[in-house]
């Protein structure tokens, strides 16, 4: 029975391993899988080398270039003047801003008024005696002297002994002290220095104003400046009298500016220097958040790209007989989303798109709509 059961397995092992043989055997004449090898399309731009002008972009708020704030150097009660001195109002040249009340100091002018002309008049019999010839002028002076009006000019000396007489009587001294009170009686009213418009005020009719203190703001409203950093590596680039193109956030209004001044000193912190530039424009606000493009200088022989085409900041992707080739190129200036590359020549095929696992010697085919 033992020797039947083994000759029985003997025989199965050897139709087995015939039949693992047949199956390696057939497997070994199956032909191997074909792949498609896939080619991507790509968008190419045909390089024309130009000028290309270097804008720099920055930002900032409008400031009036004439404004003013207005500070009392007098106290009193402020009066009511012919316009509202509220915040809007607006004032030409030379019209009152505000009035404080100025009697009791008027009243004090006055009297050294007269006091003065007391003096003059005390000394006219010493002059008719010993300086007859200066008489008249002293006289004349006398008549023209009018309480109601600003005091005029004391006559010229003839002679050293008439100064060293009447400075003795104190007329001089008397005489630039009421001038000088003619003077702080014109801080009671405060004028308009030009055209503009109140844009802050801190008092009303009726309050008590107190020397040094704040009354208000005042500006002209059509000229602005604009106060703009820019880096210190292109401080050489800035000049004045450059144009200067302008937008609000949203785009939707342009202006045009110039630049007139430039900082001598750079920013040790964020190393950058300011420009400033004007902006004429009745339809602009102080404090208007403006974007300003500043043509600093012009690119002989260059050609501007996307930013992501650039590979490692100094390559791009050529296209050579369907091939992309890494090519490297000098970028001399960076936008936000462009750069300015040189050292590529005309004619030269370069990727408009950026093409997902690119890299140099790969097979592409052009797409017929790309320049």
């Amino acid at each position: 029975m033992r020797k039947i059961i083994l000759s029985i397995l003997g025989i199965a092992l050897v139709f087995g391993a015939v039949a693992l043989g047949n199956k390696f055997a057939a497997n070994k004449k199956k032909p191997k899988p074909k792949f498609n090898k896939i080619i991507k399309t790509v968008f190419v731009d045909t390089v024309q080398n130009k000028d290309i002008p270097i804008i720099i972009t920055a930002s900032g708020n409008l400031t009036a270039k004439n404004k003013i704030e207005l500070f009392s150097e007098v106290q009193g009660v402020l009066k009511i003047a012919t316009k509202d001195f509220k915040s809007g109002t607006k004032y030409r040249r030379g019209e009152t801003l505000l009035r404080i009340n100025s009697d009791e100091f008027y009243a004090s002018l006055q009297a050294q008024k007269s006091n003065l002309y007391n003096l003059i008049t005390s000394i006219m019999p010493d002059i008719r005696l010993d300086y007859p010839n200066d008489f008249n002028k002293w006289q004349n002076y006398l008549q023209n002297f009018d309480l109601n009006k600003s005091t005029p000019k004391l006559p010229e000396f003839s002679s050293d002994k008439e100064k060293y007489f009447v400075s003795g009587r104190g007329i001089t001294t008397s005489y630039y002290g009421v001038k000088n009170l003619e003077v702080k009686l014109g801080k009671y009213s405060i004028r308009a220095p030009y055209n503009g418009i109140l844009t802050e005020a801190l008092v009303t009719p009726g309050t008590l104003v107190r020397v040094g203190q704040k009354l208000g703001e005042y500006i002209d409203p059509s000229v602005y400046e604009m106060e703009v950093a820019i880096s210190a590596a292109y401080s050489d680039l800035l000049k004045i009298g450059n144009t200067v193109s302008l937008s609000n956030l949203e785009r939707t209004n342009t202006y045009q500016g110039k630049v007139i001044r430039v900082n001598g000193k750079i920013d040790q912190t964020s190393q950058t220097i300011k420009a400033y530039i004007q902006i004429v424009d009745k339809g602009l606000r102080e404090g208007a958040y403006l974007e300003a493009n500043l043509t600093a200088k012009s690119e002989k022989e260059a050609y501007e790209i996307s930013r992501k085409l650039l590979v490692d900041n100094k390559n791009v992707y050529a296209v050579q007989d369907t091939v992309l080739n890494l090519i490297e190129v000098d970028p001399v200036f960076f936008n936000a989303e462009t750069v300015v590359i040189k050292g590529v020549p005309n004619n030269t095929m370069l990727l408009s798109k950026v093409v997902p696992g690119a890299y140099d010697g790969m097979q592409v085919k052009i797409n017929k709509s790309s320049n």
